[in-house]
């Protein structure tokens, strides 16, 4: 399996992607937002700039999707 590089992202790119496979901003502290989706928990920092990679490749665990279907529903 080939690790695949995620391009540079910024926080509202992946917003749109968790939106887009059912989660739901139910709450902001400070710079970061909290989705839901039933029992998933995932938290997005809103900050100026790219998120990090390793940052993005764990909002993806949390959310329950592998990278190939994060960079698909990024494209679509």
């Amino acid at each position: 399996m080939t690790s695949l590089r995620l391009p540079p992202l910024k926080a509202h790119d992946v917003i749109r992607v968790l939106r887009r496979v059912g989660f739901v901003e139910v709450r902001q502290r400070g710079g970061h937002k909290i989705f839901k989706r039933g029992n998933v928990r995932v938290v997005v920092p809103v900050h100026a700039g790219d998120l990090k990679r390793g940052t993005v490749r764990h909002i993806i665990e949390q959310a329950g999707l592998t990278v190939e279907e994060f960079l698909k529903l990024l494209k679509d």
